[in-house]
């Protein structure tokens, strides 16, 4: 069911009473709460168990309102809200007095943003404030793309679900610091590195690391249940046949060159061939792995440009150390 006027009123009207919504995003659903509400805030933290050191988007309705959150705007931020926004961009500057330290992980930057989902904005514009919204999802698991996946995953920790269908990116925002002399991309998103650099006229950093901590760092993040292991594509079976010959249930992620390969798998699911596609569909794609009862995902990095350097980057992180008990 998609979001009608009156959820939507309901929804703004659980915000205004400190309680948390999951509302979609152009890119993956988020779990929102008054921005300016810390009790609010810090639920969103216990909900998904994520350390409050790691800071939160703040979503706001348009990108007049950049001033009420953010001091010492930038030109080179109003320059690339102009252009992106509403859309998949994050913008990380000095946090306003009206952020409170709760959403920013103590620090004085804030990440802000205006997505380019319809239902989303007609909330914002609803609740008349600012909202925090990460993944809705368990802190480091792979994030929603539709109302179900929230249900499934948080359940009655959230207060009220607004379903506006299937997020249409998939992958999360591209953050952009523009606290220091040069912008610097801190994590790839559903905004490419070429489309930024073609508005900015120079070429953007993308750092392995950063001392301006945002959503997305961490080393273990969007991870399925079922371990990755990424290799080369001319790998994959044979990867494929030492994890079935060591006792794993596999799946596979093929990428478009191999699709007519005959690989033997538990479970084999096509990459779609342009990345915009392979973007929107890449979380579910982990979800429906995991509830094949795949314990091993096998995948390859696609070329890392355009979308490209997003999936890649999610990939990685999905493949990344696993937090030990």
């Amino acid at each position: 069911m998609i979001a009608r006027t009156s959820d939507i009123e309901t929804a703004a009207g659980v915000l205004r009473d400190g309680g948390l919504v999951a509302l979609p995003t152009e890119t993956v659903y988020g779990l929102g709460a008054n921005a300016e509400d810390p009790a609010a805030v810090s639920r969103i933290f216990q909900v998904k168990g994520r350390p409050p050191s790691h800071p939160l988007i703040v979503h706001l309705g348009d990108a007049q309102l950049l001033d009420d959150w953010a001091e010492d705007v930038p030109p080179t931020a109003r320059l690339l809200g102009e252009r992106f926004w509403p859309g998949p961009l994050t913008l990380v500057l000095r946090r306003g007095r009206r952020v409170p330290l709760q959403a920013t992980g103590g620090l004085e930057t804030v990440a802000v943003r205006v997505p380019g989902h319809p239902v989303a904005l007609t909330l914002l514009a609803a609740f008349g404030g600012g909202i925090t919204a990460p993944s809705a999802n368990r802190f480091g698991a792979v994030s929603p793309t539709t109302a179900d996946h929230v249900r499934t995953e948080l359940g009655d920790a959230v207060d009220f679900v607004l379903d506006g269908g299937a997020c249409q990116v998939g992958v999360e925002s591209t953050i952009v610091d523009l606290t220091g002399i040069t912008p610097s991309i801190l994590r790839p998103g559903g905004i490419t590195r070429e489309d930024l650099e073609r508005v900015l006229g120079h070429p953007l950093a993308v750092p392995s690391a950063s001392h301006v901590r945002v959503p997305g760092q961490h080393p273990s993040h969007y991870a399925p249940r079922a371990r990755v292991i990424l290799v080369e594509p001319e790998n994959l079976a044979l990867e494929a046949r030492l994890a079935r010959e060591r006792g794993h249930r596999v799946g596979l992620l093929l990428p478009p060159a191999l699709a007519d390969a005959v690989v033997k798998a538990h479970a084999v699911l096509k990459i779609p061939g342009s990345t915009t596609a392979y973007a929107r569909e890449l979380y579910g794609f982990l979800r429906e792995l995991d509830q094949r009862g795949c314990d091993v995902i096998i995948a390859s990095l696609p070329v890392e440009e355009g979308l490209g350097l997003a999936i890649a980057n999610r990939l990685r992180r999905a493949a990344g150390p696993r937090p030990t008990a």
